[in-house]
């Protein structure tokens, strides 16, 4: 485990989701899950990349986490993977620069765009959407997008071995190809847990995912304004009904939030002024709390008031 359990956070991490559970009782105790930590000083995170990989990786962070491994649909928080993934096929000349593909991972990370992801996911397979296969160049097809799954589990992170991370990002869905590469039961879809997505996340914020300039440029892209005009301005924001919520106007906010019918999910990484900072990725289920714009800032108040009584 990258992070270690610590019976002070294990007491607050359990008040949270007891205060949650309290103030939304529709909850089910199997519909969050959530990985907290905190960065004692001297905090190894948001340095430019000061520290090399394997300092970083000695450093283990204070944790708490509540079904942290359960594998649950993550909506757009798997767009972070995607982002990690093609800054690596860009480091290692697999991928060739050009404007179209840094528009695309802009706004893939900034406004969420599927249509960008759609772009992201081609280059990095070397796959696109379509009709139906025949059975040979199917089996092809599918080895090649399943390569971003080999990527991840190249970096040898427990926490990684049962997701997976192969599929686009749809606004109404799959067709062709893409919809039997989902599986008749949709079996194969995109699957990740609490516990990856904050290693994931953590790596980004260490400045050690791919490489620290690359790292900078990650955490550029999920930089949230906290300022209500500009939350006004842009009513899909990734604050608003998320973890950003729940801050105070003058907490800095890194993160990627994911939403459809049936999940609401945030992974964010927050600095708030005179404490530690925190990464705080909660997932929610349930087709009534994903539309719930309620549950997320409740966590995040909790999370940061506990924060700033350590």
């Amino acid at each position: 485990m990258f992070f270690h359990k610590n019976e002070q956070l294990e007491t607050l991490g359990d008040r949270i989701l007891e205060a949650t559970w309290a103030e939304f009782p529709g909850l089910a105790r199997n519909q969050i899950a959530l990985t907290w930590l905190v960065y004692d000083p001297p905090a190894p995170v948001n340095t430019g990349g000061a520290l090399s990989a394997e300092a970083f990786w000695h450093y283990s962070p204070r944790g708490f986490s509540y079904r942290g491994v359960e594998r649950i649909y993550p909506a757009s928080v798997v767009k972070l993977f995607y982002l990690v993934a093609i800054h690596e096929w860009l480091e290692q000349g697999m991928a060739q620069p050009s404007s179209e593909l840094e528009r695309a991972m802009k706004d893939m990370i900034v406004d969420s765009s599927n249509d960008a992801t759609s772009l992201v996911v081609d280059v990095l397979t070397g796959t696109t959407s379509g009709p139906e296969l025949p059975a040979a160049p199917f089996e092809t097809w599918k080895q090649q997008r399943n390569i971003v799954n080999r990527y991840f589990q190249s970096l040898g992170w427990p926490e990684l071995d049962t997701i997976n991370v192969n599929q686009k990002t749809w606004c109404d869905g799959a067709y062709g190809r893409e919809r039997i590469f989902l599986g008749e039961l949709m079996d194969n879809r995109n699957m990740l847990t609490t516990t990856a997505t904050a290693r994931l996340l953590h790596s980004i914020v260490g400045g050690v995912a791919v490489s620290a300039a690359r790292s900078q440029a990650m955490m550029q892209l999920m930089r949230r304004s906290l300022n209500p005009a500009d939350l006004v301005a842009d009513p899909e924001n990734q604050v608003t009904g998320f973890l950003g919520a729940g801050l105070p106007p003058d907490a800095r906010l890194w993160s990627k939030a994911g939403l459809m019918s049936r999940v609401r999910h945030d992974a964010a990484y927050i600095e708030l002024p005179d404490a530690r900072p925190y990464l705080l990725v909660v997932f929610t289920e349930g087709t009534a709390h994903s539309q719930n714009e309620a549950i997320l800032p409740f966590v995040s108040r909790q999370a940061a008031a506990a924060v700033m009584g350590l």
